[in-house]
């Protein structure tokens, strides 16, 4: 009998599963196709940067790209003036840099995986740094409890020698207003122990609705959540108005009060 193969999680699922399972369901175990990105020429000056840092990295010209971008060009040189320290190279080779370093660990059923864009470590210390295209948040509260900070720091915590404490990554945000911002999280073993409770749960809850005789579909968000008013599978999961109204009919449709009272309890659909 064949080994079962561990479902490959990423921090990105790991959001959308403790966002709406529903959602997380439809859009990486079903496979749906979700619509156009609006957010696409965001996207893609986040990919050509990521690009940048890593031919840079790597010791390749970037001054072709640079020539062609003058939004790169611009950010590269705000950039370098900002954090100097992140273009040094380890010349004496007592430094591991790496770009778009690559890691995974595997947790119960699952392997998680990790991508950091620059991994920065020497005797002392391991830094993790990641490259935003967007302005900085103002809820770090949020940016902390979110699943890729999480999860980069619990996963080079279990696969490096490196004590939590040792550990920190850094946010870079490269189209703050001004000038270049950025976030740092410093670990702590307090903080690991508290990552491996959380996520322990969250995957023995999608262990459990991913058994042969769990109900499907998986949970709902509650009726009336904010994450359903731009969500790609509001139809589908019948939470937009036209549904609502025919799920309320078919339910009584022989007390005309019942249904006028379902009615009138129906969310308000933002224009």
């Amino acid at each position: 009998m064949l080994a079962q193969i561990p479902l490959r999680l990423s921090q990105g699922h790991l959001n959308l599963l403790e966002r709406c399972p529903r959602q997380f369901q439809h859009s990486f175990l079903n496979q749906l196709t979700a619509p156009a990105n609006p957010e696409q020429e965001r996207l893609t000056l986040g990919s050509r940067f990521h690009l940048l840092m890593q031919q840079q990295e790597m010791g390749l010209p970037i001054e072709p790209l640079l020539q062609q971008d003058a939004e790169l060009q611009r950010c590269m040189i705000a950039f370098s003036e900002i954090a100097p320290d992140i273009f040094l190279t380890a010349a004496d080779g007592q430094m591991f840099r790496e770009s778009e370093h690559y890691r995974t660990l595997q947790v119960q059923d699952y392997l998680l995986t990790v991508v950091y864009d620059l991994l920065i470590a020497d005797g002392a210390k391991a830094q993790i740094l990641d490259w935003k295209t967007y302005p900085k948040p103002a809820n770090k509260e949020k940016l902390a409890n979110h699943w890729q900070t999480l999860l980069y720091l619990y996963v080079l915590a279990e696969t490096s020698d490196y004590q939590p404490e040792q550990i920190s990554m850094t946010y870079w945000f490269i189209q703050s207003e001004g000038k270049l911002q950025n976030i740092k999280f410093n670990y702590s073993h307090a903080q690991h122990i508290a990552n491996t409770k959380k996520l322990d749960s969250l995957l023995c809850q999608l262990t459990n609705w991913l058994q042969p005789d769990a109900l499907d579909p998986f949970p709902q968000v509650p009726v009336g959540s904010k994450i359903c008013d731009k969500c790609q599978y509001v139809t589908r999961c019948g939470r937009d108005l036209h549904s609502q109204v025919i799920t309320n009919q078919t339910t009584d449709s022989n007390s005309v009060d019942s249904t006028l009272q379902n009615l009138a309890t129906i969310q308000e659909v933002m224009l």
